[in-house]
């Protein structure tokens, strides 16, 4: 657990270090987000913060390679060096489109490269815990993993609308799944916690915490393509690692549970994303549109249009993004699956009532009816 402390450290550290820098180049190159429709804010914002989590997430493996235990991981294969070569490539097409703006085949065309190069270099979908363990051609594998990375990449940059928003779910979406890595590796005979899932997650919960007080609400820079996309496919990377490794038998003693969570628990852990991507793309398409066609009807444009304020919408969406995906892992923890059930509900109804009524209570004069 220390190195996995330490790695986080350095992620956040550099991650926050680099990012004032990252304000001062996009400010004299004119990397500024334009004041559009369908944004929030209404003053031009500089972009390129991603680069300074790339510098962060590059600082943490390398801080990482050196360290006893998790320096083993990278003898193991490539797959960390193949993560860290798409996570540049999504993050200079990222930043080349923060700069002048690129058009959706050749941004998705770079994420589909990048996703190839992961899955070659190991970071691969080797088998589906479905019926126990599932395995099917090696080419519908590769192009299920590519599938995996871009829906991933595309689902946190779709939520990155509200300052700070995007940045705080994958600290939750990471945390979730460092427990969730962390625990099952645990069970392993003979038990080795020190896994590439479990590094990449504990470093993107370092990128992100050092970002974040520069991004939170007012913001003084966006993150940009060049983050929400490498943010993604890290999330895609820890995600596919261990759901393409770990059996059924490893994540529970109970049949069904075995049965069920190694394919709801990393869905779960980005449930918010890939609602918000899965409502617009239903959305468009049912007004005969384009699905990347922009609109203002994404889940942060709701909790704003309902009252909320700008703070109170991002802390909402983190809560509820929370509730997902720690619900979905206390399944592992707690043997009593009513429990868990119980306290998942529980959480659902307090953040629901949280959402419904705080716009009503924040009018004055105004008090919500008794039934």
């Amino acid at each position: 657990m220390r190195e996995y402390l330490l790695v986080l450290m350095v992620a956040a550290v550099i991650t926050y270090a680099a990012t004032p820098l990252m304000r001062a180049i996009a400010v004299r190159t004119g990397a500024f987000t334009p004041v559009r429709d369908r944004d929030v804010h209404s003053t031009p914002i500089p972009r390129l913060g991603g680069v300074a989590i790339f510098l962060g997430f590059a600082a943490s493996m390398l801080a990482a390679s050196r360290l006893p235990y998790l320096g083993q991981v990278f003898e193991l294969g490539p797959e960390l060096k193949g993560t860290l070569v798409g996570a540049g490539i999504v993050c200079l097409l990222g930043a080349i489109d923060d700069v002048r703006e690129l058009d959706w085949l050749t941004k998705l065309g770079g994420q589909m490269i990048a996703a190839g190069i992961m899955a070659f270099s190991g970071v691969m979908l080797f088998q589906l815990p479905i019926g126990g363990v599932t395995v099917l051609p090696e080419p519908f594998m590769v192009g299920l993993t590519v599938f995996a990375v871009v829906v991933f990449t595309n689902a946190v940059n779709f939520i990155d609308g509200l300052d700070g928003l995007a940045a705080g779910v994958v600290v939750i979406a990471a945390s979730s799944f460092f427990i969730y890595s962390y625990g099952i590796s645990r069970t392993f005979d003979p038990p080795n916690v020190f896994s590439s899932a479990t590094f990449i997650s504990a470093a993107l919960i370092g990128c992100c915490l050092g970002f974040l007080p520069h991004n939170y609400h007012p913001a003084r820079l966006f993150m940009g393509d060049s983050g929400a996309l490498l943010l993604g496919l890290l999330l895609a990377a820890a995600t596919i690692s261990t759901t393409g490794n770990v059996t059924p038998s490893q994540v529970s003693t109970n049949p069904v549970a075995a049965t069920l969570l190694p394919l709801v628990v990393p869905g779960a852990i980005i449930l918010l994303p890939l609602v918000d991507i899965l409502l617009a793309v239903v959305r468009r398409t049912a007004r005969g549109e384009r699905p990347w066609s922009p609109d203002k009807q994404h889940l942060h444009h709701r909790m704003l249009q309902i009252g909320h304020g700008h703070r109170r919408a991002v802390i909402l969406l983190w809560l509820w993004a929370a509730v997902a995906a720690l619900g979905s892992v206390s399944f592992i923890f707690i043997d009593d699956a009513l429990v868990a059930a119980g306290g998942v509900l529980a959480a659902v109804v307090v953040v629901g009532v949280l959402t419904i009524w705080l716009p009503r209570w924040s009018v004055p004069g105004h008090r919500p009816k008794v039934p």
